[in-house]
């Protein structure tokens, strides 16, 4: 008969007295079922006082994978009005031209130099940046010698020569994609990417932890409850929801990312964590519920949860400090680009 409460070595590593049946990991405190693990009973007069678990340690390696339109990562607001204005071959001798002359900051700039100091605080590269250009290799070289002045370790890179460069999305295993160009970003998102189009905002977010805050429906979650609430009404929308509460919601274009950025946190130590996720949403009690067990049926964390019943969202994600806001509706990201980065999310009903 086993004693309910036991000491866990594992691997040399003592992790204090837990209640048998459960193991607690050291770096998260995340609470594991013990099933899958093989495990060596050793007895002290009859009781279980020990067990040695005989497991081989997860790899989780898989690199958190962004892509970054170069007119995103830098400001190209006069190249690509001299390319709009007078054609590639205007455009191309104007870029040559200035090859020596470092761009400035983009709308990315801040949040691509966030994501690349996390590899510094894990003393690994977890985090890669992938460039996306319609520039030709050529006229691109100015963008690079930028990258290297800023010392940003960005070593990967798609130049599509005028063509859209979102094709190789997939083949660089990204999990977000973030562009001007609305149609690319479309074309990210039919590939079942996470993907949205950045939009001009005041981003001053100097601080060194990062913070991405999301919307709920039709950017975590599926636009299927946010149809009824278009369609039929608040009424009907509130019904659906408390009927359906215990009953997770399907995942949405950034559900995936969600997931990935969770086990990115999942690296550092839980008080000095440099990432924190918001969910920033229009709903409130009682639609809040299957958010909440949605979230714990996926199994992801969601540090701050905004539920806001359709005020603006602006101010609130201001003093969140957002260095990214993501939204489906015009609206809220209208109220959003204010006070912070937002992307717009060309997903669901509200951009049909």
């Amino acid at each position: 008969m086993f004693c309910p409460h036991t000491d866990l070595i594992v691997r040399g590593y003592r992790f204090g007295t837990y209640r048998l049946g459960h193991l607690f990991d050291a770096s998260s405190f995340r609470r594991v079922s013990l099933p899958w693990l093989r495990t060596k009973p050793y007895s002290c007069k009859g009781l279980l006082k020990i067990i040695l678990i005989d497991i081989m340690p997860i790899q989780n390696d898989k690199k958190l994978v962004i892509a970054i339109s170069s007119r995103a990562l830098f400001d190209l607001t006069d190249s690509h009005k001299v390319y709009m204005e007078s054609g590639l071959a205007a455009y191309s001798k104007y870029q040559i031209e200035r090859e020596s002359q470092v761009l400035k900051p983009g709308d990315a700039f801040v949040l691509v130099k966030k994501l690349l100091n996390l590899n510094k605080r894990l003393g690994k590269d977890r985090v890669e940046i992938v460039l996306m250009s319609r520039n030709s290799a050529d006229t691109g070289l100015r963008i690079f010698n930028s990258i290297e002045e800023y010392g940003l370790k960005i070593t990967r890179a798609a130049f599509s020569s005028g063509e859209s460069p979102y094709r190789y999305i997939e083949a660089f295993s990204c999990d977000l994609f973030l562009s001007l160009d609305a149609e690319d970003v479309q074309g990210a998102l039919k590939q079942g990417i996470a993907a949205a189009t950045l939009l001009p905002s005041r981003n001053g977010n100097e601080e060194e932890q990062l913070r991405f805050a999301f919307d709920g429906d039709a950017v975590l979650f599926s636009d299927d409850s946010e149809r009824i609430y278009k369609e039929k009404g608040l009424e009907a929308f509130t019904e659906n929801e408390r009927a359906a509460a215990k009953t997770p919601l399907t995942g949405g274009p950034f559900k995936a990312f969600l997931s990935a950025l969770h086990s990115l946190q999942a690296q550092f130590d839980g008080d000095d964590c440099p990432i924190r996720t918001a969910l920033v949403t229009a709903r409130s009690a009682p639609a809040h519920e299957r958010v909440i067990r949605t979230l714990r049926a996926w199994n992801v964390r969601i540090d701050e949860s905004l539920f806001l019943g359709g005020l603006p969202k602006g101010k609130f994600l201001k003093a969140y400090g957002a260095d990214v806001f993501f939204d489906d509706q015009p609206l809220h990201c209208d109220s959003a680009r204010d006070h912070v980065a937002t992307g717009h999310v060309p997903h669901g009903i509200a951009n049909e």
